[in-house]
């Protein structure tokens, strides 16, 4: 089986693992309606169970796209992953004994403002990689996980609602005020612009599992919770 087959197998193994019946509940809170019966607890890990699959799609993503451009070698690439990342500057923490000081209130917060931070710069690649014909099975996989993280939006907003009993701040970065720096004139200056994107979603993504996860692991042992 070729390696295209091979992805393709995989994607739809993702999607067939979402589906209602399967071992994992899929998030569906696209107008935050269908979330708001669903216990705090089961709608958290719902929450964990989605951020992991996109964290999963995204790595699969940056992988194909590195084996897309092999004329780039994946040094050149890696080097460009996390330069321009736009959410290095937001009031987040990022070491861990930071991560570990944060209340629960924040860690939902942080997670909400990566997740609406990524919103429109993912619809700007999915633009830009259907402008030098980007295979199918990574435009499925960018335009799928651009889809699910409105999804995850909603859920984690509910989530606030539930755990907090508040409502829910709101990011205010504009992705378009920072274009500037992603300005380019040729095809190679494309490339190496949305695999930065790209990368970044990945290690914001993981930050979002990171985050989820401890507080799951508060809700259950407030007391014996470290951060790895």
């Amino acid at each position: 089986m070729n390696r295209a087959k091979v992805l393709q197998v995989s994607l739809c193994c993702v999607l067939l693992w979402l589906r209602p019946g399967s071992q994992a509940v899929p998030l569906d809170c696209n107008d935050g309606t269908n979330c708001i019966s669903i216990s705090p607890e089961k709608l958290l890990d719902r929450v964990i169970q989605h951020v992991e699959l996109i964290y999963r799609v995204s790595e699969e993503s940056c992988t194909q796209f590195e084996e897309m451009f092999l004329l780039y070698s994946p040094n050149a690439l890696r080097s460009q992953g996390g330069n321009m990342c736009h959410s290095k500057s937001f009031p987040i923490p990022n070491t861990k004994s930071e991560i570990q000081q944060i209340s629960d209130k924040w860690l939902l917060h942080s997670v909400l403002i990566l997740v609406q931070s990524w919103i429109e710069p993912l619809v700007y690649l999915q633009t830009s990689l259907e402008r030098y014909n980007s295979p199918d099975i990574l435009l499925n996989k960018t335009k799928w996980v651009s889809d699910k993280l409105l999804s995850l939006e909603q859920g984690v907003v509910v989530l606030i609602r539930k755990m907090l009993d508040e409502g829910v701040l709101t990011s205010s970065y504009n992705f378009d005020n920072s274009l500037n720096a992603y300005e380019v004139q040729t095809m190679d200056e494309s490339v190496l612009r949305d695999y930065s994107l790209l990368s970044c979603f990945k290690k914001d993504a993981h930050r979002m599992e990171t985050f989820l996860k401890l507080l799951k692991c508060r809700q259950s042992d407030a007391l014996g919770c470290a951060f790895h």
